[in-house]
């Protein structure tokens, strides 16, 4: 019997139907011993009815598995299938968990750095792979399953086109078009289902598997995660924007001890075999020994598995990286804290976007591990240093009079405890 659960359940024929596929992969669903939201049924029952579907639910709540469906009935059909996404680091995860469910020989990827078995009746790729197939082939494009995740960038100013080429020319495809913060779709509804000549179907939902608590703190960084961990709100992702922040927090958080003997023990232990021998590799190596991780585009995807590998196992307490974790990967977090509400979106530094906030923020709360996760902000870290010298003062009438408190940097976009609840509750 084949190790991989999804590979020995494809029928010997092609013509199956699909009620039979459908009861097939629901098999699949019951040995691991998971029960379906009503959304992912739904979606679901709509993709074997060979309808497009614009699959527009909360982080967490189960869209991969939606996915790995269309995948199943593609394979099983003796057909080619697409899944794709903006960031190589998802596309690596995907790639490596398709091949546990239908073996490696199965499943290809290409990201531009790398390409493995690029003619697998699975191909995980980058969203611009697939935009030169849509160019070069149009209709003729060998993919008649595309899965296309986090389609919200289909409104980057840069990226943008590499989701609307696919739609515009793959005629002939069926299309799943998964977002957590898609806001309105009806006109990709209208569109795609003009565009391919098939019904499309919505099938959206705002209920999040694990219900969100937000905080607002004035402390300063590691008071702020000493006191989450003291609370047992590990794993925090610290979510910095820029790859230098992150990894400047991992380097100043390394006088602080996060992790017990035991648990450093078994760090290491699990660590041995892997090789550090690139340039940053020795930094990557500190850090993790002390029960830090570091997570961002810029780290080789080796040292980002082993991240991601560690915090599953539960030893790592800390995380350091950029809202690229927003974007899918699949690190177990409980608490996500966020040193700041603003970034710089390429022309200029605003406010983040309800959009940006939502997919960071929701990585917060593991369905299965968690009843609840934990969103906190930073305020601005002058705010943080003033309200550090009135405790100090506080009573002493000629400490108050002298003291002169920090204003914000020139050309600084702050924020406040309003802008962090007004973020809460803006629609995407």
């Amino acid at each position: 019997m084949s190790d991989h659960p999804l590979l020995r359940r494809l029928p010997v024929s092609k013509d199956c139907s699909s009620d039979e596929l459908l009861s097939l992969f629901l098999d699949y669903v019951t040995e691991r011993k998971l029960e379906l939201y009503p959304a992912q049924e739904e979606a679901i029952l709509e993709l074997f009815e060979d309808k497009n579907v614009i699959l527009a639910t909360p982080t967490g709540s189960g869209k991969s598995l939606v996915a790995t469906a269309m995948h199943f009935r593609s394979m099983a059909q003796g057909r080619r299938s697409i899944y794709t996404c903006p960031i190589k680091a998802l596309v690596n995860e995907k790639f490596l968990a398709l091949c546990r469910d239908f073996g490696p020989e199965n499943v290809g990827m290409a990201t531009g750095d790398a390409t493995v078995n690029r003619d697998a009746p699975i191909l995980c790729c980058t969203a611009e792979i697939l935009a030169n197939y849509a160019l070069r082939e149009g209709a003729r494009a060998p993919f008649r399953e595309v899965i296309m995740d986090e389609f919200h960038y289909y409104a980057d100013q840069e990226r943008g086109v590499a989701w609307q080429v696919p739609l515009l020319t793959m005629s002939q495809s069926r299309f799943l078009l998964i977002s957590a913060t898609l806001g309105t779709p009806d006109f990709f509804q209208k569109e795609v289902t003009r565009l391919t000549g098939t019904e499309t179907t919505i099938v959206s939902s705002t209920q999040r598997p694990v219900p969100l608590e937000f905080s607002y703190v004035e402390t300063s960084v590691d008071v702020t995660l000493q006191a989450l961990i003291a609370e047992n709100k590990a794993p925090v992702y610290l979510v910095h924007f820029t790859q230098n922040d992150a990894a400047q927090a991992a380097q100043d958080l390394m006088s602080l001890n996060f992790c017990s003997t035991a648990e450093k023990a078994s760090i290491k232990e699990l660590m041995q075999g892997a090789k550090f021998t690139s340039p940053y590799g020795k930094e990557v190596k500190k850090y993790l020994h002390h029960g830090i991780g570091i997570h961002h585009a810029g780290l080789l995807p080796k040292y980002r598995i082993l991240v991601e590998k560690l915090a599953q196992m539960g030893l790592l307490k800390v995380i350091c990286g950029t809202d690229t974790l927003g974007v899918g990967v699949n690190v177990p977090i409980r608490t996500v804290l966020l040193t700041k509400l603003s970034k710089y979106g390429g022309q200029k530094v605003a406010t983040l976007s309800a959009r940006d906030f939502h997919q960071i923020t929701g990585r917060a709360g593991r369905r299965g591990f968690d009843d609840i996760g934990f969103v906190v902000a930073q305020a601005p870290e002058h705010i943080i240093e003033n309200a550090k010298m009135e405790a100090k003062a506080a009573g002493d009438v000629k400490k108050m009079r002298k003291m002169v408190k920090k204003k914000a940097p020139e050309g600084f976009v702050g924020w406040s405890e309003d802008t962090f609840k007004k973020l809460q509750t803006a629609t995407p």
